[in-house]
């Protein structure tokens, strides 16, 4: 196990690193490559439903405690904080199964796609997120799960996960706090812009504005290259074929003094997740 030189910043992959052997194989067996590699993060991806046992949740604590791998958890895609009333309950058990069982793994971090504005006006729609997500919260905190909700921000201005909606957020739930995924950020606005030193230094100043400066040390950010069009998001790319500035955002985000985890998206996982880990210690 390669042992960490900066304490910045974990990184690692959103799944298991495609090296990973077939024995042990599993999230065990991700974990174990995780650390093989001089990785040490790792998001799982319970993206499709949440089937895991107890058991397995135990295994997976155990491993990543005895590896030094820091744990997440992504949600089900099939979450909509906006969903009617009669999608909803689907919607949060998802949520909550992944926040119940996560937290049986070791997970400190659920990451979750907030859902679509469905053609309506973002401030239209964050009074019902808001309220709903608080009280998932509250249900976790009352059984003693202390996990933090993290909503992703997204690629696709259709959706909910603006850079204002997961401040917007956290800002007014306790437990809550952004997954900033910068590719989709980029993607997003669909012009090549947002991706340049200023305008990651923007982003970073507002965040720490409405979480405060020690927020800033505990960022959960997914990275990868993106290719997109006018509309958005259309498809993760490897970085080093993509546009992506990784050299700008590194930049600011040494600049700031950041911390926490880098976990990345790209097609070649861990080969990208071990060359952004390389690019930040060559800062």
């Amino acid at each position: 196990m390669i042992k960490r030189m900066d304490n910045a910043f974990r990184f690692g992959t959103v799944g298991a690193p495609l090296s990973t052997p077939k024995k042990p194989g599993g999230s065990v067996g991700a974990i174990e490559q995780i650390s093989a590699l001089g990785l040490d993060a790792f998001e799982l991806g319970w993206v499709q439903a949440v089937r895991v046992t107890e058991e397995t949740c135990r295994s997976i604590k155990e491993t990543a405690s005895a590896l030094d791998v820091a744990i997440s958890i992504h949600a089900p895609y099939f979450i909509n904080l906006n969903a009617d009333e009669e999608e909803w309950p689907k919607s949060r058990k998802r949520l909550m199964d992944a926040a119940h069982f996560g937290n049986l793994a070791g997970a400190t971090d659920i990451i979750f796609h907030p859902g679509s504005y469905f053609g309506k006006e973002p401030k239209d729609v964050l009074p019902l997120v808001v309220e709903r997500l608080e009280k998932c919260v509250m249900e976790l905190r009352k059984v003693g799960n202390p996990v933090t909700l993290r909503p992703e921000s997204m690629g696709k201005s259709a959706m909910i996960g603006s850079v204002e909606d997961v401040l917007e957020m956290s800002r007014l739930i306790k437990g809550v706090e952004p997954c900033l995924d910068f590719a989709h950020l980029h993607a997003r606005v669909g012009d090549g812009t947002m991706n340049s030193f200023d305008e990651w230094m923007n982003i970073l100043k507002r965040y720490a504005d409405t979480l405060g400066e020690d927020s800033l040390k505990r960022l959960h950010i997914h990275l990868s290259g993106i290719e997109y069009t006018v509309k958005g998001e259309k498809n993760h790319l490897p970085i080093r074929e993509s546009d992506f500035n990784i050299e700008d955002l590194f930049k600011a985000l040494k600049t700031l003094n950041c911390g926490g985890r880098i976990v990345c998206e790209s097609p070649i996982l861990e080969e990208d997740a071990i060359f952004l880990r390389d690019a930040w210690l060559q800062q």
